[in-house]
């Protein structure tokens, strides 16, 4: 058994495309119209055969309710691994992306984490 899709809910996937491409880096795999939505997915330039993201509609309440608690909290719903967290999170500034926590060391990690503009808080990390 492996982990090859997950998801996470965004408030508009016209708009996560572009962030997830243009300021991520990421690269659309799967477009697909299903009804007044779309079967959308991304995968890391880096690693494309291993896991694909899918940028799921929100369309739903509940999921709607989770996802607007959990950035409320300050909760991010996913975590990318970068190797230079310092070098990334200044390539994300000069995209315009807005961080909620600056580099900071965890333990055995360093962690940052921006707004992805669709409802998201996302976590970077650098192990140590």
């Amino acid at each position: 058994m492996r982990i090859k899709l997950t998801s996470i809910m965004v408030d508009d996937q016209d708009k996560a495309l572009r962030f997830y491409t243009e300021a991520l880096g990421f690269r659309k795999k799967h477009e697909i119209p299903v009804g007044e939505y779309k079967w959308l997915t991304v995968v890391s330039a880096e690693g494309p055969d291993d896991l694909e993201l899918a940028l799921e509609p929100n369309a739903n309440p509940a999921g709607r309710t989770f996802q607007e608690a959990m950035f409320a909290q300050g909760i991010p719903l996913a975590a990318f691994e970068v190797t230079d967290i310092a070098g990334e999170c200044a390539r994300l500034k000069a995209h315009h992306v807005a961080f909620t926590r600056e580099p900071t060391v965890m333990g055995p990690v360093t962690i940052a984490v921006f707004s992805d503009t669709c409802g998201n808080l996302i976590q970077l990390y650098q192990p140590g």
